[in-house]
């Protein structure tokens, strides 16, 4: 078994990793920047390190910096929790050059299903359903339009090392093509350092389903049942919840066993993620794959019991998954609603400042939160505005939700803005509480409607 783990990210993640090391027995590295000195994650690793100025460039994206920590430390393996690195080959294979353990799948695994056009391309050579699309880079707005008309409007551009909605861009006619071509391709070039576009047909109505996975190196490849994330805004998720109310058992089990193809056909290690588009039909289309941890994993650790982040640390000390597929039960429904230091009545601007005050809910079974606050907190400007998440669990659906109901009632943060009304506003419409929602519900219907 790993003897000491760096955790080379911040936030909720970063203490989500460092306590269940703690209870494996294994030490662990914070890493930080000038602007978390202070962050819980710091306070409750055995040891920290600076790696850098704030900006996220300098410090959590230096690869070279937090190498150095993981050797001065005598880390034997670095767990990249999600965002930041976690999707970097280049630093995946830096560390296997250092004889470092990189807790997630191989350099290799993660150029392949992080680009998506190529990912697109051996979903197909295994047999998976996906979503009809350009087979190529699409490298002018004149391919972009012959291949657009192929399909048939509407179409959405996609950057093909994208991810989090990046170099999206949705296109509902010809008029709007050449103008969000160039919006899209700089957007991703900004962001990924990469251009390359592809196009895909847009399935609408539709539900976003997604497929847990685990993997050895072994070859023992299980899942862990799917969560619903159909609810998102900016093509960002806002509220996920296992198991879908929406798709039939039938589909449910044939779901599951393609993910463990795809994964089984990309040589796959650890903790993974397969995303499907699922139309009105229950007919599924393989959309992307996420070779990393998610941020919604607890969904699954509270409807299956199963501890993801353990998992991946005995997978990386080269232990053989114990769970067989036939252990895997899900009970009861899960659901989580991420708070965000954002204001929802100044179009979901970020927050920064002090936390003055902090309450976060309590009491019963089937509740869980997820945060990296305490009271004096000062939360910092410079990264993702997601400070919690809660999670609850019931018997059925109808009672998740009231349990969610009553967290977020309890829920007390004081000195920033957050999206805690938003999120009751969710819980509380007839839409959502009779399933009654697609992709394009919060975006289309919800917020044009909602008075915060």
């Amino acid at each position: 078994m790993l003897k000491k783990v760096l955790i080379a990210n911040r936030g909720e993640i970063a203490v989500r990793i460092i306590r269940a090391c703690h209870e494996m027995g294994i030490q662990t590295v914070a890493v930080y920047s000038e602007a978390d000195r202070e962050a819980l994650h710091t306070q409750l690793a055995t040891e920290a390190i600076c790696i850098g100025p704030a900006r996220a460039s300098d410090s959590y994206l230096d690869m070279t910096s937090i190498l150095s920590a993981a050797v001065v430390t005598g880390a034997q393996a670095i767990h990249p929790g999600f965002g930041f690195l976690s999707e970097n080959s280049i630093f995946a294979t830096m560390c296997e050059e250092m004889n470092i353990v990189f807790i997630g799948p191989k350099a290799e695994t993660i150029d392949l299903m992080g680009n998506k056009s190529n990912a697109r391309n051996a979903m197909m050579e295994a047999n998976v359903p996906v979503i009809p699309g350009s087979k190529g880079y699409i490298k002018t707005v004149e391919e972009a339009e012959v291949k657009a008309e192929e399909l048939g409007y509407p179409v959405i551009l996609k950057a093909a090392a994208g991810g989090g909605g990046k170099g999206m861009r949705k296109i509902s006619q010809a008029s709007e093509l050449a103008t969000l071509f160039s919006q899209a391709k700089a957007e991703a070039k900004a962001a990924f350092g990469d251009d390359r576009m592809y196009l895909e047909k847009i399935i609408s109505p539709a539900r976003h389903i997604e497929v847990q996975i685990l993997a050895d190196e072994f070859g023992n490849v299980i899942h862990l049942g799917e969560r619903d994330c159909s609810l998102q805004r900016n093509h960002q998720k806002v509220l996920e919840e296992s198991p879908s109310t929406f798709i039939s058992d039938e589909t449910r089990i044939k779901m599951g066993e393609i993910a463990v193809r795809a994964a089984k056909h990309v040589d796959y290690r650890n903790a993974g993620t397969i995303e499907f588009l699922v139309d009105t039909n229950e007919k599924f289309y393989f959309m992307e794959m996420n070779t990393r941890i998610q941020v919604e994993h607890p969904v699954t650790e509270m409807a299956t019991g199963i501890d993801i982040v353990k998992e991946q640390l005995r997978i990386a000390s080269r232990k053989p998954l114990m769970i067989k597929q036939q252990d895997v039960k899900l009970t009861g429904h899960t659901i989580e609603c991420r708070i965000n230091a954002e204001n929802p009545k100044l179009g979901f601007r970020p927050s920064s400042g002090t936390v003055e005050y902090l309450y976060l809910p309590s009491g019963g079974n089937g509740l869980r939160v997820e945060s990296a606050m305490y009271g004096g907190y000062a939360i910092p400007p410079f990264y993702d505005s997601m400070i919690a998440k809660i999670i609850t669990k019931g018997e059925d659906r109808e009672e998740a939700i009231a349990k969610m109901k009553r967290a977020l009632h309890e829920l007390v943060i004081e000195g920033v803005d957050t999206n805690r009304e938003f999120q009751q506003a969710i819980l509380n419409d007839d839409n959502f509480v009779y399933g009654n929602f697609d992709t394009d519900y919060l975006q289309t219907t919800f917020l044009p409607n909602w008075q915060p």
